[in-house]
């Protein structure tokens, strides 16, 4: 596996630190926006530093529609590096409206061509963790199947299992089967990066994620899991031409493939999360005078890095 030089991972940690710092301001103000502004200009900012040649795959839509970091945009001082990157500035855009916890700025990043090109569209997914047989699980399985195959093989009941789903009317037909199996449900508001990467935090209780939610923050998380062995499966849901005519403006022409973790993250990874708001995985943004402190979630699947930092960090 070609790998992404290891010096890289913290100037990516310290572009996701500014960028929750950025939106950081805007804790309990009601304005998702101008929250999700500061910490896209932040993280451009600071990327725009790195002596790489990086390209946005995944960002904030495309360039005629967002003045933020937009998909093909091209970030870094133009040298060094080629590399794809997958940005999310602000993950949780109520959370941090209504100060409510687990809003996180998130990045990562492949070799150029690494990433899958997600349309800002639906993407069904289902993920589980690691020490699993391979393609345990499927979104073509019923719920009843999945949950029994996941249980099966953790040597367990389904009312010991925690499934992890967005609390939404779509995923009702989901719910009443998780519960008609007993399984324990933890749902959760928005914010479904950090919700499928529950499954391979050991500080967490969720054995699967399942349901619908957005498209590029499937594949941010699926960069996460790619460092820990867990095991994801997707698939783009979309609902009518102008959606379909976006997946094939960026090169999908399958439609409705089922993508594997290796189908949207090809070769070495990097991840970086920053919390902004306190939550389950990370401590949010702490200012003490002309300092702030971040506490960052950082992985590197080529060098095995999983760590979690907290910085202190010049204003």
């Amino acid at each position: 596996m070609s790998s992404i030089n290891p010096k890289y991972l913290d100037l990516f940690i310290k572009v996701c630190e500014r960028a929750a710092f950025g939106a950081s301001k805007f804790k309990g103000k009601g304005d998702k926006n101008a929250a999700d502004q500061a910490a896209v200009d932040e993280m451009r900012s600071e990327l725009n530093k790195i002596d790489i040649k990086g390209t946005v795959v995944i960002g904030e839509g495309e360039m005629d529609e967002a003045p933020m970091l937009y998909i093909g945009e091209k970030v870094g001082l133009g040298h060094g590096e080629e590399v794809d990157i997958a940005v999310d500035p602000l993950e949780g855009t109520n959370f941090i409206a209504k100060n409510l916890p687990n809003a996180i700025s998130v990045m990562s990043v492949t070799k150029k061509n690494g990433l899958l090109s997600a349309p800002d569209t639906y993407m069904e997914k289902i993920a589980v963790g690691k020490g699993l047989p391979r393609n345990l699980v499927d979104l073509d399985y019923t719920v009843e199947k999945n949950i029994h195959l996941l249980s099966k093989a953790k040597k367990t009941s389904p009312d010991k299992i925690t499934a992890c789903i967005l609390n939404r009317p779509r995923h009702e037909k989901i719910i009443k089967s998780l519960n008609d199996l007993k399984v324990k449900i933890k749902f959760i508001s928005d914010g479904d990066v950090t919700g499928v990467i529950s499954v391979i935090d050991p500080s967490s209780s969720v054995d699967i994620y399942l349901g619908t939610g957005g498209g590029p923050e499937g594949v941010l998380a699926a960069a996460a899991l790619d460092c820990l062995g867990g095991q994801m499966q997707t698939r783009l849901v979309l609902n009518d031409n102008d959606e379909i005519g976006r997946a094939q403006k960026l090169g999908i022409k399958d439609l409705k493939k089922k993508y594997n973790i290796e189908d949207m993250i090809k070769g070495d990874v990097m991840f970086c999360a920053t919390g902004i708001t306190d939550g389950e995985m990370l401590k949010g943004i702490k200012e003490n005078g002309d300092y702030f402190y971040a506490s960052t979630f950082a992985l590197h699947k080529s060098q095995k890095i999983s760590k979690k930092v907290t910085n202190k960090v010049k204003k």
